[in-house]
This record gives C-alpha cells, sequence and structure tokens, in this order.
C-alpha cells in the first residue's frame, strides 16, 4: 500500500467514526476474548521447566498484557483441548477462562465469575511440555466486561462494577444484560465477550456497540 492509499484508507476511517458517533456517542469497541490460560510462576516452572519464562507473541489491548507463544492442553473429564494460548504476565494465582462450549467438551461445570474471583470453581489437569499442573481451582466462564478509564466513565456516567447493557445491531443483533464496569486509569476502552457471546451476535473483533445502563432503552 502506498502513501496515497495509507492517507485515504485512514481518512475514510475518521469520516466513518465521525459519523458513527454523531448517530450515538455512547459506544465501544469489542474485543473477543478466546479460551486462555493465567499461570502463576511455580505453575510456570511445572510446565515448562525451572526457571523459564514465558515469550510474550502480541500485545493485547489492555496495557502491559500479552498473548505468549508458549501454549497448553487442558485436559477434563470427558475431552482434552489443545493448543490453548497463555496470557502475561504472570499472576499470583493460575486461572483458566473457557466459554460454555468448551467447558462442555470438557466436562467440567465453571461458574461465571469476574477474573481473580476463583474461590468455589472448578479445577482441571494442565499439561506442558515438562509437565503437568492438577489445578484445584480456577477454571471460570469470565463475565462480559467494558475496560475503561476513569475518564471513560465519567463520559458514560457508570461507577466501577456497575452493571449495564450493550446492544447490538444486525441480523443477529440483540441485547447483552448484566455487563460489569471496569475502571482502571490504565485501562483501554474495550468490551470483552467470549466466543460464544460473540457468535451469537455475530460480533467481530473492533466492531462498535452501544452501551446503556441497565434497563436503558
Amino acid at each position: 500500500m502506498d502513501t496515497e492509499e495509507l492517507i485515504e484508507k485512514i481518512t475514510t476511517r475518521v469520516k466513518e467514526n465521525l459519523i458513527l458517533f454523531s448517530e450515538d456517542p455512547f459506544q465501544v469497541p469489542v474485543g473477543v476474548s478466546a479460551r486462555h490460560v493465567h499461570l502463576a510462576r511455580e505453575h510456570v516452572e511445572l510446565l515448562f521447566g525451572r526457571g523459564y519464562r514465558l515469550t510474550p507473541l502480541k500485545n493485547l489491548s489492555q496495557k502491559n498484557q500479552f498473548a505468549c507463544a508458549e501454549q497448553v492442553s487442558l485436559i477434563g473429564p470427558k475431552g482434552e483441548l489443545e493448543k490453548v494460548r497463555i496470557l502475561g504476565p504472570e499472576r499470583m494465582d493460575t486461572q483458566v477462562e473457557l466459554s460454555a462450549s468448551d467447558s462442555r467438551s470438557l466436562g467440567v461445570m465453571p461458574p461465571v465469575r469476574t477474573s481473580g474471583d476463583v474461590e468455589g470453581t472448578p479445577g482441571l489437569l494442565i499439561g506442558g511440555p515438562r509437565g503437568e499442573v492438577m489445578l484445584k481451582k480456577g477454571v471460570i466462564i469470565a463475565d462480559r466486561h467494558i475496560h475503561m478509564t476513569p475518564e471513560d466513565a465519567r463520559w458514560f456516567g457508570v461507577l466501577d462494577k456497575e452493571r449495564v447493557c450493550v446492544y447490538v445491531k444486525g441480523p443477529k443483533g440483540g441485547r447483552l444484560n448484566n455487563v460489569v464496569i471496569r475502571v482502571s486509569k490504565n485501562a483501554r476502552l474495550d468490551f470483552h465477550v467470549d466466543t460464544d457471546d460473540a457468535n451469537a451476535f455475530q460480533l467481530t473483533q473492533g466492531q462498535w456497540v452501544s452501551m446503556r445502563k441497565e434497563g436503558a432503552i
């Protein structure tokens, strides 16, 4: 792509966004999250070897978070999922985030939870190239949530942990309830859904959707 084509493409995108926000100023971009694993240091070493460090592969939408080159297998009572991506950086506690479809394939029944809330959740076996981890808890279906800064929150008129609705246009559009607001000064505006929700509403990465307070029309 030459310089003129790039300028034309950028100009077109800017015009489209101006039209989009003139119609509805309360919109958020979509981030579709596939199954993934967050690992604690001790489990990195059990799976990949003593002293091993995860390899950043690609930056994610949220600051300082990245997809890793490393992948693992998830083994449940009914099945196995191979080549499941690890997300960094390392965490205090290992956590596995699945869709409901993934959970049925593995034979586990995780609850819908906010990331980090793993008490009372099921576990499973994680397999790596150098070893295995029998996780006693930490498997969840992540709740629908929107990351935003305090400035974003003031614009949208919402508070941290408040629940809102998201409206999707299109042939399979509709309303997604119980979307949790997560406010952080380092956040980037992003509406996170798993692959089940994305497929049900035909959502795509980077698509813009409308946000309203719970019960609003």
